[in-house]
């Protein structure tokens, strides 16, 4: 097949996370004509996600638009718009403000926060995908102790000064890790009439331990350090209940109510509504989180023309080993799927199966403390931390996002300082005052 056909044939891409962009910059550079589609203009680094809502980084820092890291590649457009339905027979994409027709179509629009049928919890509990999440999060966590820096009543205080992170994954070790720090290392100074090192800081897990995904010692080294960082872990527990200001939890040793404001959510994860309207226009099955079985191409079954990548899609890969949902994996997916296009529309052989490379899991739980299980090493503390921070520097996108993070991570290394602790929004009394005063009168013409 000719150049001028592989540049006639449209692909689009829904979803601008790790996998998308990859594809992208990869069909890009085979002068491919591509349309990436996404709700947000930027793609967004999740992994250091918990940095922002800690106040460590700042958006930009995580965060780049998609159409600066593709503006080399002329056949590529981005647009933001929200895709809700599909056409598999007439090839077509419906989103917010039109239609797209396509000879291939990538979905890579990842997953979102599952509260166990419990949806309700969201308003109390937020969860950490997004930069609006992350960005309420840390009003939540900062406002807690600004309010109880004033506030009299020692029990609302206590309630106050008190953080629960539902969820021991690797995201909300972290999490927790990170609240530790902030109240036991970095704000010790800062406030006059608390002592942030009161604070609790509770880890509920509901499995028998945390990071179920990492080898036995590299969980026990992981609990270490966050109870030196004054966190208590929770394991065998299960959230039954989350409200404004309170959290109910069972386990082996009964129900217990814990007072508090802030609720953080790392439990589970589901897939995006998409992936939901694409099982049912064109057909295929779900896994019990909602994930999208593919081929071993990461096609959709009975439909070579789609591809499902990243978080989203259920892949086996050639070795036997089940694809996590994990930013390295999105990224060769997406990859591996511009490959196996390239040769379609060249005429060259389909390329082997995909086989996902794992370098391993790493999480880090505060300043010189981390666990890695990875590939060629288990690693733990200083080593895993210097370890842990070289690899997510190198993962951002951007060479002038690098430099600033490196330079704040090394500004934090040894100052112990963080500068975005900003409480952002209308102080909670303000709205109430504002909501109950009296509209003013209309002027009269």
């Amino acid at each position: 097949m000719s150049q001028s056909a592989v540049g006639e044939h449209h692909v689009v891409i829904v979803g601008g996370g790790f996998g998308g962009l990859n594809a992208a910059k990869a069909l890009g550079k085979a002068g491919c004509r591509v349309t990436l589609l996404d709700k947000r203009n930027f793609q967004l680094f999740q992994p250091l996600l918990y940095q922002v809502a800690t106040g460590s980084l700042t958006t930009g820092d995580i965060a780049i638009p998609q159409r600066v890291v593709l503006r080399k590649y002329p056949k590529v457009q981005c647009l933001t718009s929200t895709a809700y339905d599909v056409d598999p027979v007439a090839r077509k994409l419906v989103h917010e403000f039109g239609e797209l027709r396509y000879d291939t179509l990538i979905v890579a629009t990842g997953v979102k926060h599952h509260y166990f049928g419990h949806d309700e919890w969201r308003e109390f509990a937020p969860g950490m995908k997004t930069v609006e999440h992350a960005i309420e999060i840390r009003r939540k966590i900062f406002g807690a102790f600004e309010l109880a820096e004033v506030e009299q009543d020692p029990e609302v205080r206590k309630a106050l000064m008190t953080f629960v992170v539902a969820g021991g994954g690797p995201t909300g070790v972290e999490l927790a890790g990170a609240l530790g720090e902030l109240a036991h290392k970095t704000m010790v100074k800062d406030f006059r009439a608390i002592d942030p090192r009161e604070a609790r800081v509770l880890l509920v897990e509901g499995t028998a331990e945390i990071l179920p995904a990492f080898a036995p010692k590299l969980r026990v080294a992981a609990k270490r350090h966050l109870e030196e960082l004054g966190v208590t872990v929770l394991t065998g527990t299960r959230v039954e209940h989350v409200d404004a200001g309170q959290v109910r939890t069972r386990s082996d040793a009964g129900v217990q109510t814990i007072p508090t404001r802030t609720v953080l959510w790392a439990a589970g994860v589901t897939a995006s509504m998409f992936g939901r309207i694409l099982v049912e226009k064109a057909g295929g099955a779900l896994d019990r989180t909602g994930r999208v079985q593919v081929e071993a191409d990461c096609s959709l079954v009975g439909h070579p023309e789609i591809f499902v990548i990243g978080d989203l899609a259920r892949l086996t890969d050639a070795a036997g080993v089940e694809v996590p949902g994990l930013a390295p994996a999105a990224i060769q997916q997406g990859q591996f799927v511009a490959k196996v296009l390239r040769h379609r529309l060249t005429g060259k052989a389909a390329p082997k199966p995909f086989r996902y490379f794992d370098m391993g899991t790493m999480a880090v739980i505060g300043m010189n403390k981390a666990v890695g299980d990875l590939k060629f090493m288990k690693v733990s503390g200083i080593i895993g931390w210097f370890m842990w921070a070289f690899v997510h520097i190198m993962a951002l996108i951007d060479g002038a996002q690098r430099v600033r993070v490196f330079v704040l991570w090394s500004w934090k290394y040894f100052t112990r300082k963080i500068g975005d602790r900003l409480v952002t929004g209308a102080p909670t009394k303000t709205r109430e005052l504002r909501a109950a005063r009296p509209a003013a009168p209309s002027a009269s013409v």
